[in-house]
């Protein structure tokens, strides 16, 4: 990761022929007919080890993880794109890359009302089962993170620095909630300062981890409209929400939605269109299928996974009490929403 010529590409080519202890061990003449430049020869011959301990240094800490394409925490969705990431640093919880996603992105300088329809449909999508994902950015981004918290349910940030650092800075508080029930991801490793071409690097991962995205607010030439487009190249759906004509912040959702986007005005609308999906391809659970549930069960709901998930995970995650946690878990079951699997564990199968 930290050889200097050696890009996303570059690195999955060199995979597809060698581990990486082999990549090591092959002479310079080799690793020039690989196609590497003397420059990443010289480091791969020579690497930086102090470094290298920085980076273990940071793994050792509690909830940080790295994941290569060959982990099984390594997002499906993220694989299918042009130039997925070889490794990701994650802080929280990686197992959250694999859950179905929608990324809500849009303006850092939105209106109030911009704002306040980020917040509510990141509310909304999270309680239906869908984990938030966003950049972290002033604005939208903002806006859509706290709304899945509010929810209850899970979130993402993906960053365009290491994830040592929180940008904006101003952020911190949030990244901090953000990393205590969901997690941060970047494929930059420790250390990396934010840069002005890091962050279409980032919104590339943004639109690869979701099923779909939703532009709440962009003007004519935002940076939200190129996420968009990689979100389209990708098979993504889009959707966006309209506004009017004498709206700038409007003009960039008009013309996605000219350009094929879906026309949204409800969190239903995007429900109903991406009901199909979700991990082992059940139903997406909707709003009025938790009707009959309290919101302490619809919290431990929305931490269930569909994959095993312990009862020893559910109480720390939680803070309840084995019993309790045992008593929801049977309501939970009865009601069909999950079913108890091998190891003492649940699976979400609805």
């Amino acid at each position: 990761m930290r050889t200097p010529g050696i890009g996303c590409r570059t690195f999955v080519k060199l995979l597809l022929t060698h581990t990486p202890a082999q990549v090591f061990d092959e002479s310079a003449s080799a690793l020039s007919a690989l196609g590497l430049k003397s420059e990443s020869i010289a480091a791969i011959k020579q690497p930086d080890w102090p470094r290298v301990d920085l980076d273990l240094a940071w793994l050792e800490a509690k909830g940080h993880h790295v994941i290569t394409l060959n982990d099984v925490y390594y997002p499906a969705q993220l694989k299918e794109i042009f130039d997925p990431p070889p490794l990701l640093f994650v802080r929280g919880r990686p197992e959250l890359l694999s859950y179905p996603q929608i990324a809500v992105v849009g303006s850092r300088n939105p209106s109030s009302v911009g704002l306040e329809t980020a917040f509510e449909f990141a509310k909304t999508l999270s309680q239906c089962g869908f984990v938030i994902t966003s950049g972290l950015a002033l604005g939208i981004d903002a806006a859509s993170h706290s709304g899945a918290l509010s929810g209850q349910g899970f979130t993402l940030a993906v960053a365009g620095t290491g994830l040592d650092r929180v940008y904006p800075a101003k952020h911190k508080d949030l990244a901090i909630e953000i990393v205590n029930t969901g997690a941060m991801i970047s494929e930059f490793p420790p250390g990396t300062l934010a840069k002005a071409n890091h962050f279409p690097r980032r919104n590339r991962i943004i639109s690869g981890l979701s099923r779909g995205l939703l532009v709440v607010e962009a003007a004519k030439d935002s940076g939200s409209l190129i996420t968009a487009r990689m979100a389209l190249e990708q098979n993504r759906e889009v959707f966006a929400i309209p506004g009017s004509i004498h709206n700038p912040l409007a003009r960039g959702c008009n013309a996605l939605i000219r350009e094929g986007a879906k026309l949204v005005e409800t969190a239903q609308d995007i429900l109903e269109e991406l009901s199909q999906y979700n991990q082992k391809d059940e139903k997406i659970l909707m709003p009025d299928m938790q009707s009959t549930l309290d919101l302490e069960q619809q919290t431990l709901l929305n931490l269930i996974m569909f994959g095993p998930t312990s009862v020893d995970n559910l109480v720390e995650s939680t803070g309840e009490s084995v019993e309790m946690i045992s008593s929801m878990l049977l309501i939970l079951e009865l009601q069909g929403y999950i079913e108890a699997t091998a190891g003492g564990c649940y699976t979400r199968i609805k």
